[in-house]
């Protein structure tokens, strides 16, 4: 049975969810400078569909929106930490590195790797979120009524 650590699950969820996103440019930099452990693989890289389901207005009931495409995989590093990754696409590379990310942020090599890729990377990401955010608010339009009164 296959057995993840996790210490701080709500760090890890952040953290996942920061690889799922990463750029692969961000991911290969990463890599080149960390020289991760050996590792061997639970699940290779397999691209596959995913149904996304959805609510209207957030609150109603759920629906199936749509199929995305993911790639996931699961390694095991020579210490013993399992590393697993979903990613959107079909980026066998991308799926790799972040599982081997997520692996290094539960060993002792962890700090290092936070430092170096998670915290640069949810800056990245927050950047990127607050720009999208400036554009869309200079496209807001703002409606307004005039009533009318009945005698006019």
């Amino acid at each position: 049975m296959l057995q993840l650590v996790e210490k701080e699950p709500h760090q890890r969820r952040e953290w996942m969810r920061l690889l799922a996103r990463a750029p692969l440019e961000m991911l290969e930099s990463w890599h080149a400078a960390a020289e991760p452990p050996a590792h061997s693989w639970l699940r290779r890289p397999e691209t596959g569909l995913a149904m996304v389901r959805a609510r209207a207005g957030g609150t109603g009931e759920k629906f199936n929106l749509g199929e995305i495409t993911l790639t996931r995989c699961v390694l095991r590093l020579e210490s013993g930490e399992c590393g697993v990754a979903y990613v959107q696409g079909r980026s066998h590379r991308k799926a790799e590195l972040a599982a081997l990310a997520d692996a290094m942020l539960q060993s002792a090599r962890g700090r290092h790797t936070r430092e170096n890729l998670v915290a640069p990377l949810r800056e990245r990401l927050e950047r990127q979120a607050a720009t999208l955010q400036r554009k869309a608010q200079a496209t807001r339009v703002e409606f307004f009524t005039l009533a009318r009164e009945a005698g006019e």
